[in-house]
């Protein structure tokens, strides 16, 4: 019954609060009414969803701008790290299909999402100076380091050089943000939703930029890597 109810109620929800943004996107300092907006929409889902977050934040602190780096499991990833994250002013790195749904794409332009071509290096680029742009605004991004869905839930799995490119580039603190359990509720490709709990932790941010220069991405994405699937394998156990 409740993965009627959420695939009843997926659509509407989206096609409602995506309408709000779209209204909204210019109001207050960097957009942050709206992404509030944004932040009321991944709950939704989430309570749709009958999921039940257990979030440690605690390495954070509330005023400062990071590039969130997280694992992947799962399409209600993105909600669930809007409803977690509510207290942070961010954007997402998204692959370009998402942006061409109706009512959703549209608004996801407005709010100042990135959209990331892959196949176009042109316009990856651009894609990456839209965001260092961001950022140096005030404005977080959330970045997803595998690139797409895992269905492999044992461990994080390997981590793209293009999301090091970015974080080195915006020059901001990076905080990795481990997700455990949202692969349960709702798997890549998934039809059937199964409610539960899905855990989230931020571990220590850091430097990167200070860290790693950028003909060292190989280096400072083996060790995020390191770093994150250590601690995922710990949350796991």
């Amino acid at each position: 019954m409740r993965s009627l109810f959420f695939k009843v109620a997926v659509v509407p929800l989206t096609i409602f609060f995506s309408s709000l943004c779209w209204l909204f996107a210019r109001v207050g300092q960097h957009g942050r009414f709206a992404h509030q907006v944004e932040c009321l929409w991944g709950k939704s889902l989430v309570w749709a969803a009958g999921v039940r977050i257990e979030a440690d934040l605690s390495a954070l602190d509330p005023k400062a701008t990071y590039i969130f780096m997280a694992n992947h499991q799962s399409n209600l990833d993105i909600p669930i790290l809007f409803a977690a994250l509510k207290g942070y002013n961010f954007r997402f790195l998204a692959k370009e299909s998402l942006f061409a749904i109706p009512v959703f794409g549209p608004a996801l332009r407005r709010m100042g999402h990135v959209a990331i071509d892959r196949g176009n290096r042109r316009k990856a680029m651009e894609s990456i100076d839209a965001a260092v742009n961001l950022v140096s605004g005030g404005v977080g991004l959330l970045v997803f380091p595998e690139g797409t869905r895992s269905m492999d839930f044992t461990k994080i799995q390997e981590f793209k050089t293009g999301g090091m490119i970015v974080a080195l580039k915006c020059q901001a603190m990076v905080a990795p943000v481990i997700v455990s359990g949202s692969g349960n509720v709702l798997a890549k490709h998934g039809r059937r939703l199964t409610p539960g709990v899905v855990r989230i932790r931020a571990l220590p941010p850091f430097d990167a930029a200070a860290a790693y220069t950028l003909k060292q991405r190989e280096a400072f994405k083996n060790d995020l890597w390191d770093r994150m699937d250590a601690a995922y394998q710990e949350m796991r156990s």
